[in-house]
């Protein structure tokens, strides 16, 4: 099957400012394509990692990703999906950012013998004279139009800065400069990026009078709309350090039913006719699905020994085993506990609640188990008493789990 009717068929495509010729150049000839990350935090997380598979389907058909990254533009700040403006980040910090990208990017993409390219924006943007660029590129952006745009009218309300204002300019320049350089004539990004494309695509035609393509792709998001990808500690972050690969594992182990599926087409490269049969689980079947969807996510972020060891943990919690060696986990020591240490203090400690009041309403409900034995007395005292083999099993729930090694 040619790679944009695979696409097509997996769910990832939103928008194209032309379908017919994409669909041509991506099926018949060889394209050199781009897609933009802004090194915001020290890691990708798992909307980023939607696009990495986007690049991966693409290379293996022959195409040539070129990976940027905003190092420039990371500088400004979009202001796309923000209500408040982005902190005003330090060089520094970019650059950082930007090494922990190139090193998580480079296990998804082959980087080697001139397959893909990756670039810093930073290089032409800081080299920028800023009346040039108003003469050259500025003149080709309607203020008008520019305000009919998503990623601004949802600002407006709340102020939008004149740093910000200038993303879109910047955004579509990048397309401009690597058409020029790398012949790139095509950009690719979630669908929250469909006014940035456009207008890029539009100053490719303006200043050298030459066709450019913009396609995006749905974000990672419920049924409900709602982003996928948080959960009560933050993101979830493709670097182990930040979200392990035990949590990794369980958060799409735990994914919604009617999300299993969707998740499995757009983050593996499970074949569609398997991905079928798993579509006709019902109830408790549907466990299975999630459990291929889990292994084979984990699989290509954290490697395949990873992912094994993730899914024996979690099958073991899943059989009220408990024994999770790579679960998350802290040491108590013996004077802890005869200082005091009680139930809130283990909740908190597991950042399974923000506060003492949230503690108490989910054991007046009867969510809080330790060694599967449910709390009822929000003062509950633990002691040495109630560790088994030095290891205490806290249960927020059924899905969250907590292990305690007594030292």
């Amino acid at each position: 099957m040619k790679v944009y009717d695979i696409l097509e068929q997996r769910g990832f495509i939103a928008q194209s400012t032309d379908v017919q010729k994409i669909k041509h150049l991506l099926n018949n000839e060889k394209v050199t394509f781009y897609i933009g990350f802004d090194p915001t935090a020290d890691s990708l997380h798992v909307g980023h990692f939607l696009q990495l598979i986007v690049m991966s389907h693409l290379q293996k058909a022959g195409h040539k990703p070129i990976a940027l990254l905003g190092g420039g533009t990371a500088m400004v700040g979009d202001p796309t999906g923000k209500t408040d403006m982005r902190r005003i980040m330090t060089r520094e910090e970019i650059d950082y950012n930007a090494n922990c990208f190139k090193k998580q990017m480079s296990k998804f993409i082959d980087f080697s013998d001139d397959n893909a390219i990756m670039v810093d924006n930073y290089e032409w943007l800081s080299k920028l004279e800023y009346i040039p660029f108003l003469r050259e590129i500025g003149m080709h952006f309607s203020v008008n139009r520019m305000l009919t745009a998503e990623c601004f009218k949802s600002r407006m309300e709340k102020g939008l800065s004149f740093i910000e204002f200038n993303y879109m300019l910047m955004q579509s320049y990048d397309f401009l400069l690597l058409k020029r350089k790398y012949g790139c004539k095509l950009q690719l990004g979630g669908d929250d990026q469909w006014s940035n494309i456009i207008q890029g695509v539009d100053l490719i035609r303006r200043k050298d009078s030459d066709e450019a393509f913009g396609m995006t792709f749905n974000l990672l998001t419920t049924n409900e709309g709602k982003k996928m990808g948080k959960t009560e500690k933050g993101a979830i972050w493709l670097d182990e350090e930040k979200t392990s690969p035990f949590d990794f594992y369980q958060y799409w182990r735990n994914i919604d039913d009617a999300e299993v599926i969707k998740c499995i087409k757009l983050l593996t490269f499970v074949p569609m006719n398997q991905i079928e049969e798993l579509s006709a689980l019902k109830d408790k079947e549907i466990n299975k699905a999630k459990e291929v969807l889990a292994y084979e996510v984990t699989k290509i972020v954290h490697g395949e020994q990873k992912a094994s060891a993730a899914q024996d943990s979690s099958r073991a919690l899943f059989s009220n085993i408990g024994q999770a060696d790579d679960m998350p986990s802290m040491l108590v020591t013996e004077k802890m506990l005869e200082d005091g240490f009680d139930v809130l203090q283990a909740l908190e400690s597991a950042n399974f609640i923000k506060s003492n009041s949230e503690g108490r309403r989910l054991i007046q409900d009867k969510c809080v188990l330790l060694n599967n034995e449910v709390i009822e007395d929000f003062k509950f005292l633990i002691t040495k008493g109630n560790f088994e083999d030095n290891e205490l099993l806290l249960r927020k729930g059924k899905k969250k789990y907590f292990k305690f090694i007594l030292k």
